[in-house]
């Protein structure tokens, strides 16, 4: 979705900053009080040089962000963090998340509150991204919702009402670890366990599936593209899928199950208004006749396997936001946790 930004003339006080820390960047923004942007931007997490240094870039990027943003300070009503797991919520720290080496059991959320001189509100990257598309997002229409990003691995976030289901150890939405394959043989994830969800229909599994049709002799339009110089990921194959590569299109189809799999348990535990699928990897969405094929897959195979009390009344869609709904969602965690406490 095409981010539109409005002026502070526009908006509708107060204001909030939301930031996104992930493995490679780090993007933030400003929101009014309805979830309209004002300005937005990014920098490299550069993991390697430690959490400490990373707080203090998050902290300048937070006053920069309201500066920019034409605003004063005390104008900000709350700042709101998202990361990815694993995290301690209440105590505002870091575990040991995956994509930040190094900063292991780090107190990210007090640390970055002293470098901008604000509070913050902390949570999960996933279920920020969650509450984005809720607040402002293609969630508005729900109560309930679940939202799955797939992308190098599977995040998960989940929202009944204003309640994040963050669990009772901070570890609630770990979804690409369920296990929808318990053989001796099945896939191993990149936890190092196996028949977990993220081995089988996140993008490094589609990847890894394509390598091994590729080195089985499977005539391909992947294999002259490769040999071109392209890089094996998701688009590569919905590229290929699209100018009619049948390997490419079987893949896609092959995920959109597996998802439908996921999809089913996750209906029959929460049973939500609705599902939403995002992150890098949705094959194009709405906009790619490919991504329109993988969603109806993706709900037919959930027509066959659920229960149809609950897959008649669960809606399945692709989410609006894109990669802006972490930061608009950690903003919008900051505007609740305010709401909570007045």
């Amino acid at each position: 979705m095409e981010l539109k930004l409005i002026s502070k003339q526009q908006a509708q006080p107060p204001f909030y900053v939301g930031v996104d820390l992930g493995g490679t960047n780090i993007k933030a923004g400003v929101t009014d009080d309805r979830g309209q942007v004002l300005w937005v931007g990014q920098e490299p997490t550069l993991v390697e040089r430690g959490p400490e240094d990373g707080a203090r870039r998050i902290g300048a990027l937070i006053r920069r962000a309201i500066q920019e943003a034409g605003l004063r300070p005390e104008e900000v009503a709350g700042v709101g963090l998202g990361s990815p797991g694993t995290m301690d919520i209440p105590g505002g720290r870091l575990m040991v998340p995956a994509n930040l080496k190094g900063w292991e059991y780090f107190p990210i959320r007090d640390r970055v509150s002293e470098h901008c001189g604000m509070p913050v509100t902390f949570a999960n990257d996933a279920t920020a991204a969650a509450f984005g598309e809720k607040w402002v997002g293609a969630g508005q229409r729900f109560h309930s919702m679940i939202l799955l990003t797939l992308g190098t691995g599977i995040g998960c976030g989940i929202i009944v009402g204003d309640l994040l289901l963050d669990g009772e150890h901070s570890h609630g939405g770990e979804y690409g670890h369920t296990v929808i394959d318990c053989r001796p043989d099945a896939r191993s994830c990149s936890c190092g366990r196996r028949g977990h969800f993220e081995a089988y229909a996140s993008a490094t599994a589609v990847t890894k599936r394509a390598q091994e049709a590729l080195a089985a002799g499977r005539v391909s339009m992947l294999s002259r593209r490769l040999a071109e110089g392209a890089k094996l990921e998701p688009k590569l194959i919905a590229e290929t899928a699209e100018a009619g590569d049948e390997l490419s299109r079987q893949l896609i189809l092959e995920t959109a199950e597996y998802l439908g799999i996921g999809i089913v348990n996750l209906m029959h535990t929460i049973d939500p208004n609705g599902i939403l699928i995002g992150g890098a990897m949705t094959f194009g969405g709405k906009e790619s006749r490919i991504g329109r094929i993988f969603l109806e897959r993706v709900k037919q195979e959930v027509f066959l396997r659920a229960y149809p009390a609950v897959g008649d009344t669960t809606e399945i869609d692709f989410a609006a936001l894109g990669g802006n709904a972490g930061f608009i969602g950690a903003a919008g965690i900051a505007r609740l946790e305010k709401q909570k406490k007045a």
